[in-house]
């Protein structure tokens, strides 16, 4: 492996130790709230069954997401930044 890449490698570990402890904040966050993913299902013209399906969640999971009760994480919170970016193509994509 290249010196500086792994350099960089380090040095984002030490990164992420630091943001787990406590002691460093993340450079950037992304926080999707409760109306944005109901705007996100409601452009997409599907029913909460539908686009629950869709993203493979459950229907209850999206109602409390939709409700502000829970909040997405990880890959389904990626999944909705997509689909509201580029409705069409992802929609397209995760029915096939």
């Amino acid at each position: 492996m290249d010196k500086a890449l792994f350099e960089q490698l380090a040095e984002s570990m030490m990164q992420m130790n630091a943001i787990l402890e406590g002691t460093q904040s993340p450079a950037r966050t992304f926080k999707i709230d409760a109306l944005k993913i109901k705007e996100i299902r409601q452009a997409s013209g599907l029913s909460q069954t539908k686009f629950a399906s869709l993203i493979a969640v459950s229907v209850d999971t999206l109602r409390n997401w939709e409700q502000g009760r829970r909040s997405p994480t990880g890959p389904a919170k990626a999944l909705l930044r997509a689909i509201e970016k580029d409705p069409k193509h992802v929609i397209l994509a995760l029915s096939q």
